[in-house]
């Protein structure tokens, strides 16, 4: 009979789901590779300390059997002194086995939080636009430490379980079938309980994971934007949402914990009901002469062995399962393909004089609509770009696509006639400098931040580029001067100072091709002068691309281009746009005619009254 074609999908599935299950812990196994030494001894360890374990009952029998029905006092005191000694042997190779383990799982747990690291700085700008910092935090933290304990906690207990019911299984047979018989009860009903217990667990510390991560979310967005929730008095609602998540955690722990509680007490039931079992059947037939008293203490020892791991399996298949859930997570990303790569042979970008071209270039953001269509740029070396046009124009995206952070879905760019697609990421990087508009600056010093792009910069350098970025008197005013903490984010420092760090952090770079995006946006005109002074002398030789909103700048532009929806609209300079009325001399009146005209005050009036008025 054929089966229903629904029932048979969902055989299909439940097969697909668990060989793909076996090869998560395939794969987690096999992170033990490069520690196959430690982990021998663990196992080893593990497989000696069972079977000591396992002498102790056969000593017991002898002594019943030998020493006391025939009153042998030698043999008494042998057997004594033997399970002394062989009690002390399997204490101290169960030493072995915890502490092998878990450094092993220290061992495995460190190699994965490096992969996982490195992987995460090698993944596009596309990943980091969709993935959550809490989740990828939480992969980095919970799930590593879930796949940690699972080694000893799980996968050697495990071992344990497996090594111990076999020989188990092995010596009652020798000692006495009809009793193995009776105690192999027992095995379908535990291995049904697990799947059954491990089938409902999936799911749910799948859920822990990934609402532990969703927590960090919410935990890392709001103390990064904790300005923002006291501006707006917003502390309650984020205590209130904050709790709403961290109780879906405990909930959802709360039922993990509530099915491995009852899951452990059934396992101890079942094989206290076999225990009885056997003392009830094995008393009968010592009664009847049928059966040693010292084989059914064995027998009854025997199976009281099995209590340890029976006892122990309700948690190993929690940690089994927490193991799974944080394999496939972890994995999940490490399976992540960066969508840009260097090409096979890719070249070393040198020499670079400057040359830019953007040739028919459209690009999209994933599967959605063209950003930026058919853009043609040339820039010969030492020009200055203007870009302009409104927000969402795609200004930014343009200079994106320069040092490779997204890749155009068609066209090409080049740099001095090379395909950038055919240059390796780092010397093109290290040829383009960034100063964007959202500056990040890390939790180190001023100095460090400044020499970040450049590792072996001098001391002298680090002045050099922030005195062109007019920091220097400013950096020379703090307490502990370049060696003053910023903070996280750069917190303790202005708008206009952080701008300044990140131009002086470029220039030290001193790269061929200058990518600007908005970088006066932040500062007053005072210190927008100041800085463009130094950065006409820093531009004067170098390509520059910079989306302006300055006066100055745009007039000193040997090309502008206007954007309208991904499309370059207009180009030309200041002197030949403006007498044209199109978009350009459309945001001109809007938005620069007045900065034009402040200028023209400027330079009218006595040097106070220009103080007076950038005040």
């Amino acid at each position: 009979m054929i089966p229903p074609k629904k029932e048979t999908s969902k055989v299909l599935i439940a097969l697909d789901s668990w060989k793909a299950n076996l090869l998560i812990f395939i794969r987690i196994i096999g992170l033990l590779r490069p520690h196959r030494v430690p982990a021998l001894g663990a196992v080893i360890s593990m497989v000696l300390s069972t079977g000591f374990a396992l002498i102790v009952p056969w000593l017991l029998a002898w002594v019943i059997d030998t020493g006391l029905q025939h009153g042998q006092f030698s043999s008494l005191l042998l057997a004594t002194g033997a399970i002394l000694v062989t009690s002390s042997l399997r204490g101290l190779c169960a030493y072995g086995q915890g502490y092998l383990s878990q450094a092993v799982s220290n061992h495995v747990a460190y190699d994965l939080r490096n992969s996982l690291y490195d992987h995460l700085q090698t993944l596009s700008f596309s990943f980091h636009d969709e993935a959550e910092t809490g989740q990828l935090m939480s992969r980095l933290t919970v799930d590593i430490e879930a796949v940690r304990n699972f080694i000893p906690m799980g996968l050697l207990r495990g071992l344990v379980a497996l090594v111990t019911f076999g020989a188990v299984t092995v010596i009652l047979f020798r000692l006495d079938w009809h009793l193995a018989l009776v105690t192999l009860i027992c095995v379908p009903i535990l291995i049904l309980l697990s799947v059954q217990v491990g089938r409902r667990l999936r799911p749910i510390w799948s859920g822990v994971q990934n609402e532990t991560g969703a927590l960090g979310t919410v935990m890392q967005e709001s103390l990064s934007g904790m300005r923002v929730v006291k501006a707006f008095a917003r502390e309650d609602f984020e205590i209130a949402k904050y709790e709403a998540k961290n109780r879906e955690v405990r909930e959802l722990n709360m039922s993990a914990m509530r099915l491995s509680a009852w899951n452990q007490p059934l396992m101890v039931l079942v094989l206290n009901v076999v225990t009885v079992l056997i003392v009830w059947i094995g008393g009968i037939a010592v009664i009847g002469h049928q059966l040693s008293l010292g084989v059914l203490v064995a027998v009854t020892q025997y199976i009281l062995l099995l209590g340890t791991p029976v006892r122990s399996f309700g948690y190993m298949v929690t940690w089994f399962m927490r193991g799974l859930s944080g394999g496939i997570r972890i994995f999940g990303v490490l399976d992540t393909e960066p969508t840009i790569t260097d090409a096979p042979g890719a070249k070393v970008l040198k020499h670079v004089k400057g040359h830019v071209r953007f040739e028919n270039v459209s690009f999209a953001y994933g599967n959605g609509r063209e950003v930026l269509q058919d853009i043609t740029i040339d820039a010969q070396p030492g020009q200055i770009i203007a870009i302009l046009g409104a927000t969402g124009s795609g200004k930014s995206t343009i200079l994106h696509l320069l040092p490779r952070f997204y890749e155009a879905t068609s066209g090409r760019v080049t740099i001095d006639g090379q395909d950038i697609r055919k240059v390796t990421q780092a010397s093109l990087r290290r040829n383009v400098g960034l100063v964007l508009q959202d500056v990040f600056l890390f939790n180190a010093t001023l100095r460090d931040n400044i020499a970040y792009g450049v590792a072996n910069a001098t001391y002298e350098q680090i002045i050099a580029a922030a005195k062109i970025a007019r920091l220097h008197d400013f950096a020379t005013g703090l307490p502990d001067g370049y060696n003053t903490w910023v903070g996280e984010r750069g917190v303790t420092l202005s708008g206009g100072q952080k701008q300044r760090v990140a131009i002086a952090r470029t220039l030290l770079l001193n790269p061929r091709i200058l990518v600007l995006d908005d970088s006066t946006s932040s500062v007053d005109m005072e210190t927008e002068y100041l800085i463009q002074q130094a950065l006409d002398a820093v531009m004067r030789g170098r390509t520059t691309f910079v989306v302006a909103s300055r006066l100055r700048t745009i007039k000193n532009a040997d090309q502008i281009l206007v954007l309208e929806k991904g499309k370059i609209v207009e180009r030309g300079t200041h002197e030949t746009l403006l007498p044209q009325g199109g978009p350009y001399a459309q945001l001109y009146d809007l938005q620069l005619r007045e900065q034009e005209e402040f200028e023209a005050r400027m330079l009218d009036s006595s040097p106070e009254q220009r103080r007076e008025a950038v005040r």
